[in-house]
């Protein structure tokens, strides 16, 4: 009987942390870093092609070099490939700038968004306020109808 009751804890603890991984895992917020990393990964690609396609061999035509890769210096008999560091620096900087100019243009859709509900909001206020003026003095109407009314004139 004790055998039972431990196994189906057991059985109980494993459907509860598949459920809590479960709920882990479809959170939006893992979703979104999913998609992140993938979009990343594209983006990886891209630049690497425009680095290794474009800016490497204009670099190694200045250097007349096959491309970065080929810069490399030969001390007591190990091969240094300092063009490929300065390739993977180039890289890393081409990334920044352009995640930079991302992130730059996301903010500034952001602001703009924010004002725009901002003043929408303000506009909604405002017809709120005059629509309560207008009731107001409506009311206002009524009762002095309703007194004038009451006073026989």
């Amino acid at each position: 009987m004790a055998e039972e009751a431990s196994t189906g804890n057991a059985v109980e603890k494993k459907k509860g942390l598949i459920q809590e991984f479960k709920e882990f895992a479809f959170r939006g917020n893992v979703l979104d870093l999913a998609v992140a990393v993938v979009i990343g990964a594209a983006f990886n690609a891209i630049v690497q092609s425009f680095v290794n396609d474009l800016i490497m061999p204009l670099v190694g035509a200045i250097f007349s070099t096959k491309g970065l890769e080929g810069l490399a210096v030969t001390i007591n008999g190990s091969n240094v490939t300092y063009g490929m560091f300065i390739a993977a620096v180039v890289n890393f900087f081409l990334v920044a700038i352009a995640v930079f100019i991302l992130i730059k243009a996301i903010n500034k859709l952001r602001a703009a968004q924010k004002k725009e509900e901002e003043e929408k909001a303000k506009e909604a206020e405002a017809q709120e306020a005059e629509e309560k003026e207008a009731v107001r003095k409506e009311v206002e109407l009524l009762t002095e109808i309703r007194d004038l009314l009451k006073s026989g004139r």
